[in-house]
């Protein structure tokens, strides 16, 4: 198979495993929406300073629960060395890497979508501008789950994996995550002409990424 046919192979494989353990659900779902409404009341009385704050908020749980994402989907394959049988059964080390951040990306975009009616309730903003919020989560989605797929295997073989990823991809992924943030805060304000810049900005990151990302998968897994 191709690299491209790999990547479908490994992100169906990936996402039918979700689809049977229910893990996103039962755990990075609430995770994010805890994290959401302990945010909110940090804030305290305050709820006016909350719509402003939103935008980084949301993307910080997004962040987080990437992570998690990540984590799990390479902790699920050491148990039974899962990963090594793909490399030995001859497929792309970078169609493995972008199946499993395919498959990421997808959980990523719907509890983006759970995630932006939690703030339109908790954090009182109306979802104005609707294909930059979307045409931005996208491209961020993408630069997101493919950086923390790559740290994840890169972490994976460590004993302190769990501060690792953190460790390793926090100050990659900060230019993606604030270029959201911006994004998101002009749509969010009604001024998506604004937000032209930070697109660009997110778009070359994010490019840049996914395609230093395929690169590097055939040594990042051998090392891993």
């Amino acid at each position: 198979m191709g690299l491209w046919a790999d990547a479908v192979a490994v992100a169906a494989k990936d996402l039918r495993i979700e689809a049977h353990s229910r893990v996103g659900v039962g755990h990075v779902v609430p995770f994010a929406l805890v994290l959401l409404m302990v945010f909110a009341f940090a804030f305290g009385p305050d709820s006016s300073a909350l719509p402003g704050a939103a935008p980084g908020l949301y993307w910080v749980s997004v962040l987080f629960s990437a992570m998690l994402g990540a984590q799990r989907s390479f902790a699920i394959e050491a148990e039974d060395a899962a990963g090594e049988g793909m490399i030995l059964a001859g497929l792309d080390p970078a169609g493995i890497v972008l199946g499993k951040a395919a498959a990421l990306a997808v959980q990523l975009l719907a509890l983006e979508a759970l995630l932006a009616g939690g703030i339109a309730i908790l954090y009182n903003v109306q979802l104005r501008s609707l294909a930059v919020l979307a045409g931005s989560a996208l491209v961020a989605t993408a630069g997101i789950a493919c950086t923390s797929t790559l740290y994840a295997a890169l972490s994976s073989g460590s004993s302190a994996k769990e501060s690792m990823l953190p460790l390793l991809s926090l100050p990659v992924l900060a230019p993606v995550v604030l270029a959201a943030t911006k994004a998101w805060s002009y749509g969010l304000a009604g001024h998506p002409s604004f937000s032209g810049p930070w697109l660009e900005l997110l778009g070359l990151f994010t490019i840049v990424y996914v395609s230093l990302g395929a690169a590097v998968a055939g040594p990042l897994l051998e090392v891993s």
